[in-house]
């Protein structure tokens, strides 16, 4: 039986938290990664985001199988406490802005979101 707490998940930010968090990402393809115990294990956790609070905390989005049945999720957790550690660090630097290679959405069509639909291979 492990000792090791499991990590507590934060609370989003609000407004009464002061200013908002400076928020850095990564590109998808060079993501650092945190170690998160979950059901007495350590789940490989990508970090999607690192949120620096006005108030000096930092907060790491990470995306997560907490159960092993491959279902993913979003979390959010202050760093550090006991059930988190440091898996990967990333070759690349990170950045505040917005660069939508660093974005996990969807592939856009070619020539922007107004293409034609009738392509079955996109």
């Amino acid at each position: 039986m492990s000792t090791i707490p499991e990590p507590v998940e934060a609370r989003p930010w609000r407004p009464e938290d002061g200013p908002e968090p400076q928020v850095w990402t990564w590109p998808r393809t060079d993501r650092p990664a945190l170690w998160v115990w979950s059901g007495g294990r350590w789940r490989w956790a990508e970090v999607t985001a690192k949120q620096v609070w006005a108030d000096g905390s930092t907060y790491y989005r990470v995306a997560v199988d907490l159960n092993g049945d491959t279902s993913v999720t979003s979390q959010l957790y202050k760093w550090p406490q006991p059930g988190l550690r440091l898996a990967h660090v990333s070759r690349s630097k990170p950045t505040t802005g917005v660069d939508e290679t660093r974005q996990g959405g969807m592939p856009r069509r070619p020539g922007g979101a107004g293409g034609s639909t009738s392509n079955p291979t996109m």
